[in-house]
């Protein structure tokens, strides 16, 4: 009897993506990069392995303090810290993510990709768990 796979969710969050990491290339490079991130995507979606993703804004808030008095402009502390992006996945497991992130477009600009499973219930408070998109709780 054949094992089900089910596919799990992970996320892949892109880091290092700001303005410093594409500012030497020209015009046509960047038109060129556009396509391959494209592609990618799409290459993904057909074999229904990326459920949806999006790019981040450069700017944003950091809120923090015990009531969420502080508020920040920012939201990075540096350059490298810039989340400009992500990816969520439908795959086997954590190697099949991984290999996917392997084929990110961006890596040769110095982007890096974490990959991490998205979990159903908080491993650090047990009560909060994962809601669905309010699109899936509509439609169901």
């Amino acid at each position: 009897m054949a094992t089900e796979i089910h596919p799990a969710p992970f996320l892949l969050l892109f880091r290092n993506g700001g303005i410093e990491a594409h500012r030497h290339l020209t015009r046509d490079e960047r038109a060129q990069l556009a396509r391959r991130w494209n592609d990618w995507y799409e290459g993904l979606a057909a074999r229904g392995k990326v459920q949806h993703g999006q790019p981040l804004e450069l700017h944003g808030r950091v809120v923090s303090g015990p009531r969420g008095e502080k508020v920040t402009d920012g939201p990075y502390a540096e350059a490298k810290e810039v989340v400009a992006g992500y990816l969520y996945l439908s795959v086997a497991d954590l190697d099949e993510a991984t290999e996917i992130a392997r084929g990110c477009p961006g890596l040769p600009l110095g982007l890096t990709v974490e990959v991490r499973p998205v979990a159903a219930v908080s491993p650090v408070l047990n009560e909060v768990c994962g809601r669905p998109p309010a699109a899936a709780e509509r439609a169901g």
